[in-house]
């Protein structure tokens, strides 16, 4: 069986979260169905953290899988 893409998001309002969300800024997004339920988006940051944030905030984009590697956490 392939391996599930991975899903990115545009920011496109940091509104409430200056600090940690930069928009026009593409995030990894790790699938949570209970805070999708609630209207949350979990994304990751450069440093590997995942966040809960609004999913208002966010536009979901595709990224060529031969770019996905760009998005790679460190570890």
């Amino acid at each position: 069986m392939a391996p599930t893409p991975a899903s990115f998001v545009l920011c496109v309002d940091n509104e409430g979260y200056p600090a940690s969300l930069e928009p026009r800024k593409i995030y990894r997004v790790l699938g949570d169905p209970v805070a999708e339920e609630r209207g949350l988006r979990r994304v990751v940051d450069e440093s590997g953290e995942d966040y809960l944030c609004p999913a208002r905030l966010f536009v979901p984009i595709e990224v060529p899988q031969e770019a996905e590697h760009a998005f790679a956490t460190a570890g």
